[in-house]
C-alpha cells in the first residue's frame, strides 16, 4: 500500500508547473513502465493513461494521478523524466523557485523535429480509379508561418529558450540537449516509439462484426511490403538529405504489422527503379491467394504524386496503384489492400522527430496498438488526423516554428475493415 498523498510542496510543484508538462511531456510506454518498475502505478492506471486518445491528455490523466500516489511519487517522477530524456522538464520541477529559493527560467522545450516535406494523408483511392477495398494513407502538412492575430489561442507568447541549445535548420536536427553518461544508458529505449502489445480482439466482438466486415481472419492476415529510403546518393540526388529518423518509422512499421499478424519484408534505400522492381515482384506472390488483405508502406522525400528513388528518380504513385489492380493483381482482387506513404509533396513541410519518426507514423503505430481490437480502419485514421492536428512543430529562427501538419484519407473499401488482432488467438 501507499503512503496517503505526496508532499505538498511536490504537489505544489507538478500544479504551478502543469501548463507546460501538458505541452510538452511525452508520456510513452517507457515513462509508464519506470513509473510502474518503482510501483508508483498500477497496471490498470498505465493501461488507461496509454489509451488516452491525445498526447496531453495522456499527461493530464498522469498529472492528475501522481499527487494521490505517495510522497515518493515526485521523485519517482523526476527519474522517469530522465531516463527517457527529458532532462529539461526534470530540471524545470526541481529548480522552481520555491524549492532552491532562486527565480528559475522556464524554458519552453519540444523533442527534436526536423522537418520532412508534405507528408502522410491515408488516401483511400475511388472505384473508378482503384480496384474495390484499395486504400491508400499519406500525410499531408500545411506550415504555419504567421500566427493568426485575431484568436487569443494562436497568439504566440514569449518563450525563452536554453542559450546552449543551437537553434534547428530546415533537414537538420532541433535542439540537442546534451547527454550524460547515465542517460546514455537509456537511450534507445527511452527513444523508442510507444510499443506496448497491441490490444487483442475478443471473440464477441469478432463474432458480432465478422459479416458486416471484410474477411479477416486468415493466418498471416496478408504481407506487407516497407520501403524506406533513408540515404540519398549525394551525387546523383544533392538536393535529397538524409531522412534521419526515417530508420525508426521503418523498424516501428515492422513490429507493428507484425504483431498484426502480417509477414512483413523491410528494404530500404532503393532508386526508383528499384522500387518499380521490387513492387512488381511482390505483386506476382502467388501466396496472396490464401491470405485476406496487403499492406504497402512507401517511406521517402517525395513531390506530388510521386515519391523519390535514392537515384533522385521519381516514381508516379499513380503506377504503384496501379500496379494492384485486378489486371495486374488478380489475386488480391476484393481484397482490401492498404497504402500508408510518408513523403515529401513539395511546397510545405512535415514533422519528422530523428529519434520518434515522423508524426505520421507515430500516430498510425499508436493507434493501431490501443484501437485495432474495435475499431475499424477508417476510424483509426480519423484518430490519427485529430491527434496529428493538435501538435506544433518546434524549431525557432525557423519557417517551421509552430508549424502545424494534417494527415488525410480517402477509401474505396464497400465494407468496414477491421484488422481482429490475435483472433482467433495464434501467437
Amino acid at each position: 500500500m501507499l503512503e496517503c498523498g505526496m508532499l505538498e510542496r511536490d504537489r505544489q510543484t507538478i500544479r504551478r508547473c502543469s501548463v507546460v508538462l501538458c505541452k510538452q511531456l511525452v508520456v510513452d510506454a517507457m515513462l509508464i513502465q519506470s513509473l510502474q518498475a518503482d510501483d508508483i502505478l498500477t497496471e490498470s492506471m498505465a493501461e488507461s493513461i496509454l489509451g488516452e486518445q491525445t498526447s496531453q491528455k495522456r499527461s493530464w490523466h498522469l498529472l492528475q494521478l501522481l499527487p494521490k500516489r505517495g510522497p515518493r511519487a515526485f521523485r519517482s517522477f523526476c527519474a522517469a523524466l530522465r531516463e527517457t530524456e527529458q532532462q529539461h522538464l526534470c530540471d524545470l520541477l526541481t529548480q522552481s523557485p520555491e524549492r532552491d529559493g532562486r527565480e528559475a527560467q522556464l524554458k519552453s522545450i519540444q523533442p527534436e523535429e526536423e522537418p520532412e516535406g508534405k507528408a502522410g494523408r491515408l488516401l483511400m483511392q475511388t472505384p473508378e480509379k482503384k480496384s474495390e477495398g484499395q486504400s491508400l494513407s499519406e500525410n499531408r502538412t500545411g506550415t504555419k508561418r504567421q500566427r493568426m492575430k485575431k484568436s487569443g489561442s494562436d497568439k504566440q507568447t514569449d518563450r525563452f529558450v536554453d542559450p546552449s541549445l543551437p537553434f534547428p535548420t530546415q533537414e537538420v536536427i532541433a535542439a540537442k540537449r546534451a547527454r550524460t553518461r547515465e542517460s546514455m544508458e537509456f537511450s534507445l529505449d527511452a527513444d523508442s516509439p510507444i510499443n506496448s502489445p497491441v490490444l487483442p480482439c475478443t471473440s464477441d466482438f469478432y463474432l458480432s462484426h465478422c459479416q458486416q466486415s471484410y474477411r479477416m481472419n486468415s493466418s498471416p492476415r496478408g504481407f506487407a511490403l516497407v520501403i524506406s529510403n533513408v540515404t540519398f546518393d549525394p551525387c546523383a540526388a544533392p538536393d535529397l538529405d538524409p531522412r534521419k529518423g526515417g530508420e525508426v518509422d521503418d523498424e516501428v512499421l515492422r513490429k507493428v504489422l507484425t504483431e498484426l499478424d502480417y509477414l512483413v519484408t523491410v528494404h530500404r534505400d532503393l532508386t526508383a527503379q528499384g522500387i518499380r522492381t521490387c513492387i512488381e515482384k511482390f505483386c506476382r506472390r502467388s501466396d496472396h491467394r490464401t491470405v485476406d488483405s496487403c499492406v504497402v508502406c512507401l517511406l521517402s522525400h517525395g513531390v506530388d504524386g510521386a515519391v523519390y528513388g535514392t537515384d533522385g528518380q521519381v516514381l508516379q504513385l499513380d503506377w504503384v496503384f496501379e500496379a494492384f489492380d485486378n489486371a495486374h493483381c488478380p489475386l488480391l482482387q476484393n481484397k482490401p489492400k492498404m497504402f500508408f506513404i510518408q513523403a515529401c509533396r513539395g511546397g510545405t513541410a512535415a514533422m519528422r522527430n530523428t529519434k520518434r519518426g515522423s508524426w505520421f507514423i507515430q500516430e498510425l503505430n499508436t493507434a493501431l496498438r490501443l484501437h485495432a481490437k474495435d475499431t475499424h480502419l477508417a476510424d483509426i485514421l480519423v484518430q490519427v488526423n485529430r491527434n496529428i492536428k493538435e501538435r506544433e512543430g518546434y524549431a525557432p529562427g525557423t519557417a517551421h516554428h509552430r508549424c502545424k501538419e494534417m494527415s488525410e484519407f480517402t477509401s474505396s473499401l464497400c465494407k468496414d475493415l477491421y484488422l481482429f488482432p490475435k483472433y482467433p488467438s495464434q501467437y
